[in-house]
């Protein structure tokens, strides 16, 4: 994977539903844009849409600020959408791009496969799109795929795990959407490490599916099972939270929790001597990265990177927490 150096974060954006997306009203960069996405000097598109998860998630709230910003200050106006994790609001999101002849997308998406149809519509179109956060199972179709190194991230968050369990003790393992490629390599990252450890032994493993509710529900029903549990490894911080809220209303608090992005919240949680640790995704450099390599494509027809790039991670614990802001670590 080839890995370019970080940069710092810009915040700042305007959300806007699917439904006023519909009925095509976009999001200026303190200047209006007319409702084909044609700038107001007359020139080419200069409409680039901005499409994740709910921003109720930090995560992707960072992702579409920092977007968003980046977008802007190189000229664009944006139009900021979200499916939900839904794909056929993905599907209608990606055909309003394409209704307003965008001059390009930036996408975390809503499914490895599901994506691929309704990206090959952009396509065709003459529409390039720019994935972040999350990839696609095709080559080809998305002119960059830029992601966190899940692999690379997981292994500090097992090797932190492992460390804060003394490598001995029973866990459990909460895990993400099966339709995400993420889930599935940062579970795989996790046992790499901890699997090396005879004394530790995973008593329950679940998919919370990234949801906080849905993970304090299954830790609830895991510590009534297993009451002398010692840990608890989440596939992404809001699962993490969830758990921390069970263990918390079970009086459990001495339970090691760890989960994964460098959220606000966990890292606040950190500093509080709550949760033990996360794993830094770097959210905003990525999408930036992803508006800057959209914007040398549309100038040039190339964005000079592979298609396929990866940036690292990085451990957060009680050591660091106090320098990470809105999903970047300072000096």
């Amino acid at each position: 994977m080839h890995r370019l150096p970080s940069r710092r974060p810009i915040i700042g954006f305007a959300a806007v539903t699917v439904a006023a997306a519909l009925s095509l009203t976009a999001c200026g960069g303190g200047s209006k844009s007319s409702a084909s996405g044609k700038s107001a000097s007359g020139g080419g598109s200069k409409l680039i849409v901005i499409i994740t998860p709910s921003p109720d998630n930090v995560f992707f709230k960072a992702e579409q600020q920092a977007a968003d910003a980046e977008a802007k200050r190189l000229g664009y106006t944006t139009l900021v959408l979200s499916h939900d994790d839904d794909p056929t609001k993905q599907s209608q999101a990606i055909d309003t791009a394409i209704s307003r002849k965008a001059a390009a997308i930036i996408l975390d998406n809503a499914g490895a496969d599901s994506t691929v149809t309704a990206l090959q519509k952009a396509a065709s179109a003459k529409i390039p799109s720019f994935l972040i956060d999350r990839e696609i199972n095709s080559t080809g179709v998305a002119k960059a795929q830029i992601v966190s190194n899940n692999s690379q991230g997981a292994t500090l968050g097992g090797q932190e795990f492992a460390k804060d369990m003394g490598q001995a003790g029973e866990y459990f393992e909460l895990t993400g959407k099966e339709t995400d490629t993420n889930a599935g390599v940062r579970s795989k990252g996790y046992h790499s490490v901890l699997d090396q450890f005879p004394k530790m032994k995973m008593v329950a493993q679940q998919s919370a599916n990234w949801d906080q509710t849905e993970a304090l529900q299954k830790v609830q029903t895991m510590l009534q099972a297993h009451p002398n549990v010692k840990g608890i490894i989440a596939g992404n911080d809001t699962m993490a939270l969830g758990a921390w809220a069970a263990l918390q209303a079970a009086k459990k608090t001495n339970v090691i929790v760890t989960g994964f992005d460098g959220s606000p919240d966990v890292v606040s949680s950190v500093l509080k001597d709550g949760i033990k640790a996360t794993v830094l995704q770097p959210a905003a450099k990525i999408s930036q990265m992803a508006v800057d390599q959209a914007d040398k494509y549309i100038k040039t027809g190339s964005t000079g990177q592979p298609e396929k790039q990866s940036v690292d991670c990085v451990l957060v614990n009680k050591d660091n927490a106090s320098k990470v802001s809105d999903f970047a670590l300072g000096s």
